[in-house]
């Protein structure tokens, strides 16, 4: 089928639904990590194998959604002093330079050219705070002292990827300055600081009100539409501008984190289940994106170098200091390969550089593919290895 005529959108997006639940019933039944088992069968429904599912704008934007309400959910077990900790930040900018350098240096020594090994270093620098962030869900240790560190440090790291990303695009057209480098720093610290106040302050007052009023009485699935119509909200501010929209909902999540309801509907609980259902879709449609088809015996070469790559300086460049920093051995590994799934961070710089001419289909095959092994790899470390005690009491529970 992967030769003929592709299903419908219509019929694609009930596939699509139906394998997304099917992998993280199929993961659960096995007890192994969602991600892994939902972006596998995607392979399998995607391009590569069957063509049933190809990574249509429409896919993207659904997928996209499961990444902002996957986030939402995950910044309910978060205090937004949890992220305000120096040591997040020295770890997040140290664990940009090494992947930097080193996807940098093994582009330029592959052959190719400047500005391609500008976008390379810059894809590598990227992390998935989303999939991370779920496989410790997962695990059930997201209130561990390690998990606290990978996820601030996440959250700085996918900022200042960004804004790396942005660097990078303006070198690249000769249209890079200090001035514009400072504005762009200033507007973004400054939004995130103004949007976790308005939630802590604000928002999260009116929803106490709310659950006092008689509507929400009446009607106790009121305050948690509310709620998530904020997440949206924030998403939607953070992409206007110009930091990844899960942040955005992420610090809407935090936002609510401890509020007591007594009419209203849990909005945690409520999260968890558009969680299962939306962030399965992104999880699949990582997978459907990636077509193996077009990959050749170089390009494979080059996917196996990056991807070593990829893990090698995100593990050395954010233990290292960590551990310096006083994490114990195995908290330090944790961090490094917390870090290290790429995900649809990558994937977006990847896109950029190729709607901009400035890598080739080569290149953003390499990336997309590198992206995925990443991904998959951190949740088979974590539960076979870093927290395999965890993994087991997590079952028993």
């Amino acid at each position: 089928m992967s030769s003929g005529i592709m299903p419908p959108v219509e019929l694609q997006m009930t596939l699509l639904l139906f394998f997304a639940l099917a992998g993280y019933l199929l993961a659960s039944r096995i007890n192994q990590s969602a991600v892994v088992g939902e972006i596998l069968l995607g392979l399998i429904v995607g391009p590569s194998v069957l063509g049933l599912i190809t990574y249509t704008e429409f896919v993207q934007a659904i997928a996209g959604m499961g990444a902002v309400i996957l986030m939402f959910v995950i910044g309910f077990d978060f205090k937004i002093k949890d992220l305000a900790n120096v040591k997040y930040g020295i770890i997040a900018v140290v664990g940009i330079i090494v992947p930097w350098l080193g996807g940098y240096g093994i582009s330029i020594a592959f052959g190719f050219a400047q500005h391609s090994a500008l976008f390379i270093g810059t894809a590598l620098t990227a992390t998935s705070i989303a999939i991370t962030a779920n496989v410790l869900k997962e695990m059930c240790i997201l209130d561990s002292e390690s998990a606290k560190a990978i996820i601030g440090t996440a959250v700085i790291d996918d900022i200042l990827s960004l804004l790396l990303l942005s660097i990078t695009a303006d070198v690249a057209f000769g249209t890079f300055s200090i001035e514009g480098l400072a504005f762009i720093i200033i507007k973004q610290v400054g939004f995130l600081i103004i949007l976790a106040l308005i939630g802590l302050f604000v928002v999260s007052k009116m929803i106490v009100k709310m659950d006092q009023s008689p509507i929400a009485k009446n009607y106790p699935e009121f305050v948690f539409i509310f709620a998530v119509m904020i997440a949206f909200l924030f998403a939607a501010m953070s992409e206007y501008i110009g930091i990844s929209g899960i942040i955005g909902a992420f610090i809407a999540g935090v936002s609510f984190n401890g509020i007591d309801l007594v009419h209203s509907r849990n909005i945690a609980e409520g999260g968890e289940y558009l969680y299962v259902i939306f962030a399965s879709i992104f999880f699949v449609s990582l997978g459907i994106l990636v077509d193996l088809t077009v990959l050749t015996v170089p390009v494979l070469i080059f996917i196996a170098a990056i991807t070593a790559i990829a893990i090698l300086t995100k593990v050395v460049g954010c233990a290292i200091p960590a551990r310096i920093m006083g994490y114990s051995k195995r908290d330090s590994l944790a961090i490094g390969f917390g870090m290290s799934p790429r995900g649809e961070v990558a994937m977006i710089v990847a896109l950029l550089g190729l709607n901009l001419s400035l890598i080739g289909q080569d290149i953003y095959a390499s990336i997309i593919v590198m992206s995925i092994l990443t991904t998959v790899i951190t949740p088979i470390a974590f539960r076979n290895w870093l927290f395999k005690e965890e993994v087991a009491a997590c079952r028993v529970e």
